[in-house]
């Protein structure tokens, strides 16, 4: 979509060894960026995945482990990349169920790790960007950031979070070269996604096509799912110089989700 405009400048994507995550990496050194990944796994497959994507685009890319629910590491991992100019905060999980029987612990561990970590990784990155006079902080939202579905409690109202923090972070650095955005998609095709097919195909009794038709894009006018693609290019659009002026917002990538 770019040309290589972001040699020179790092960029920490949490969550980053599958899906959306790997997608906004991919794009991001794609247009030059050298890159941190992350997960909380630490295995031989998330190290050859930095590999692999520093011997395809050309960059710098590192793997960090960090648990994303506890702060301290959250703020460790942005310490231990050393410079932070493109913070993509992006980890994230979920879990449904209605509000009496929604398990405590899940509420606690979606908060931290869907929003907590958000914050403790900007209070990290917003120092680093400010010596490095420019800065660009992405996080992650949802359709579920503007909107809700019932049984997920947790995971809306941590996306609500991200929203504001997106508005507040982003009024703290107004008067500077750093901007703060958040994407908020709706239903992606990522590998997670495609797992669920075959289930919800058993569960409803429906073919493929029925089941991501009438099921799982029911709320998505478009009828197409987002791809992880989109997503890199909407985050590489947001480091661009045509995007300096653009701040505090959402941009949805649902399909027309959030238009009904």
């Amino acid at each position: 979509m770019f040309e290589r405009f972001l040699g020179g400048k790092t960029a920490v994507v949490t969550g980053s060894n599958s899906g959306i995550g790997l997608g906004i990496a991919h794009e991001l050194a794609r247009a030059g960026a050298d890159l941190v990944l992350n997960s909380f796994t630490d295995t031989p497959q998330d190290h050859a995945l930095a590999e692999s994507l520093a011997a395809e685009h050309g960059v710098k890319v590192r793997y960090m482990q960090a648990d994303m629910s506890k702060g301290e590491e959250c703020r460790a991992l942005i310490e231990a990349a050393g410079a932070c100019d493109i913070l993509v905060n992006n980890a994230g999980i979920q879990h449904v169920a209605p509000i009496p029987d929604f398990p405590a612990e899940r509420w606690d561990a979606i908060i931290a790790i869907n929003l907590s970590s958000a914050f403790h990784a900007t209070a990290a990155a917003l120092p680093m960007m400010r010596r490095a006079g420019w800065g660009r902080v992405i996080n992650i939202a949802s359709a579920h950031g503007l909107t809700a579905s019932e049984y997920k409690s947790a995971y809306v109202a941590a996306k609500h979070g991200i929203v504001g923090l997106t508005k507040v972070t982003a009024l703290e650095t107004a008067k500077e070269p750093i901007t703060c955005n958040a994407i908020c998609p709706g239903y992606v095709l990522t590998p997670i996604v495609e797992k669920q097919i075959p289930d919800q195909m058993k569960t409803h009794n429906m073919s493929r096509d029925d089941v991501i038709a009438k099921v799982m894009l029911q709320r998505q006018p478009s009828g197409q799912f987002a791809t992880v693609e989109q997503m890199g290019g909407t985050a590489v659009f947001l480091c661009s110089p045509a995007a300096a002026q653009i701040t505090g917002t959402t941009i949805s990538v649902d399909g027309g989700w959030t238009a009904l």
